[in-house]
């Protein structure tokens, strides 16, 4: 059912207007050299993080990819903190030590942001299990692309999940290139229900670009693992408005094509729900968007006011030797 009340629609809609201007401003400063080694970014993707995340209850355990930023953001991990991740320094998030790749926050729950493609999911089925074990109501949430499906270790996690029965939600997020590869070219069969059927794990496919269908089908799917405590594969079929990262040359798909899958903007078809429902109007959205500036600006000066990790806690923490 399309969300309705009035409170919930404007802070999901600011959620992703954050996720947004979070990323924009993340471009910025990587091209200013205040943000150094590899960033990929969100755009386009919003209404996946911001719909599943808004089902789940602090208990819950999330793991996503190293695109990563929407998921730490709808989770409620800091803002100020995961800029200061970005910036490599101690207030980040992660201490520094992490960067774009590696948000950590498990005050939330969060576990990663994770750089080994489809080398969360076995981490999420475990947690799963001990939750299982331990005997408590928390689920495992774990995000991850079509090229990771791609992966043996997909595969590997799909069947013990079944085998073993873990409370798992399982986030497919599917925009079709996988770097650079077109899903067609990597997978032999694109039809990601029948990968789970495969496996005895149920699922359901949702358009990944409409907010509202997003948290429908992502409150049936959570509260499917919740009630069964059986794994739950979740295909949300989205697109990335940027290129793989910064450093990615975009050769492999056409900007038409981009443009045609910016007409379905999520932050712009979820705004226009709310303003033809009367859930909105034209001045709270513009709050809203002066919030989020402000909230990105203050991040920013943070980042860089922060100090860089000292030479003599470098090796703290790391392990080494025979």
């Amino acid at each position: 059912m399309p969300i309705t009340d009035k409170e919930t629609g404007s802070r999901l809609l600011r959620t992703m207007m954050l996720i947004r201007q979070f990323e924009q401003s993340a471009a910025e400063q990587y091209t200013l050299e205040k943000i150094r080694g590899f960033l990929h970014l969100y755009n386009g993707e919003e209404a996946v993080a911001t719909g599943v995340m808004n089902q789940l209850k602090p208990e819950d355990r999330v793991l996503s990819t190293y695109r990563e930023h929407g998921h730490a953001l709808a989770r409620g991990v800091d803002t100020n903190s995961l800029m200061a991740e970005l910036f490599g320094k101690v207030e980040g998030c992660s201490k520094g030590r992490g960067g774009s790749m590696h948000l950590f926050d498990v005050s939330k729950n969060f576990y990663g942001g994770n750089a080994i493609v489809a080398g969360h999911l076995p981490v999420a089925a475990g947690l799963a299990l001990a939750e299982k074990k331990l005997k408590t109501s928390a689920i495992s949430c774990c995000f991850f692309g079509e090229g990771a499906a791609a992966e043996g270790a997909f595969h590997e996690t799909m069947n013990l999940s079944a085998l073993l029965k873990v409370p798992a939600l399982f986030i497919l997020e599917n925009n079709l290139y996988a770097m650079g590869t077109a899903i067609n070219f990597s997978h032999s069969q694109t039809d990601f229900k029948l990968k789970a059927s495969g496996y005895g794990i149920d699922s359901a496919v949702v358009d990944g670009m409409d907010l509202n269908a997003v948290a429908d089908a992502g409150r049936q799917a959570v509260d499917f693992v919740r009630s069964r405590q059986i794994p739950f594969l979740l295909i949300c079929n989205t697109y990335r408005f940027r290129a793989h990262s910064m450093f990615d040359a975009e050769l492999y798909r056409k900007k038409e094509e981009v443009e045609t899958w910016k007409k379905r903007d999520p932050i712009t078809l979820f705004q226009n729900y709310l303003i033809e429902n009367n859930l909105i109007n034209k001045n709270e959205i513009s709050d809203l968007e002066n919030q989020v500036k402000t909230e990105i600006a203050n991040a920013v000066s943070f980042a860089e006011a922060g100090k860089s990790e000292s030479a003599e806690t470098l090796l703290k923490h790391e392990y080494y030797g025979a």
